[in-house]
């Protein structure tokens, strides 16, 4: 239990994808100037990648280990993220029109969020039970979406203050978040 712990608290603060390795940096400079988007595409990505990477982990050990096809590795994941996504496209636009609406061309472009592919491919690759999967594939895009409501929160704070026009909009978005990774790489040492 302890080393799940571990697991989880490494995946969401120590490594998060974002601030550590700068993956999904599209949606998070995208869909981040508001908090409400921020949390509805947290959540999509959260169940977009773990039921990615669920459906990867039982793809690669029921199907592709028993027929030595692991080189197909990375294409029948792409195949299977691609797939599940535009299922994700089409619930969310039938149950909630409105989140539809705001999230936009993001919601698609989850499909072509790199973090969906690495999660899923570093479940693989780290050797991962069924278990240690299901926590990373939550964890993961739990710090993700972390990140992406304390920037919305920031950014909202930052469009109802004084910035100097040269720093207005991505500017000093990525100057915030260059922050954010030096603060959050304090953490380093935790776990």
């Amino acid at each position: 239990m302890g080393e799940l712990m571990a697991l989880l608290v490494t995946s969401v603060l120590v490594n998060n994808v974002i601030l550590t390795q700068f993956l999904g940096m599209c949606p998070f400079m995208g869909v981040s100037t508001h908090l409400d988007s921020a949390i509805g595409m947290g959540a999509a990505v959260i169940f977009v990648i773990f039921g990615a990477s669920v459906l990867s982990y039982f793809l690669y050990y029921f199907v592709l280990v028993p027929l030595n096809l692991e080189y197909m590795q990375l294409i029948t994941f792409i195949l299977l993220i691609a797939a599940f996504v535009q299922f994700v496209e089409l619930f969310v636009k039938k149950f909630s029109p409105a989140l539809y609406k705001q999230l936009g061309i993001y919601l698609p472009l989850i499909t072509t969020n790199c973090t969906v592919l690495y999660v899923a491919q570093d479940n693989i690759t780290q050797g991962y039970t069924l278990v240690e999967t299901m926590v990373n594939s939550i964890a993961t895009p739990a710090g993700f979406m972390l990140m992406l409501v304390i920037f919305a929160t920031i950014r909202e704070r930052l469009n109802q203050n004084n910035v100097p026009k040269s720093f207005q909009g991505n500017p000093i978005a990525f100057v915030v978040a260059g922050i954010m990774a030096i603060a959050f790489s304090a953490l380093a040492g935790l776990v």
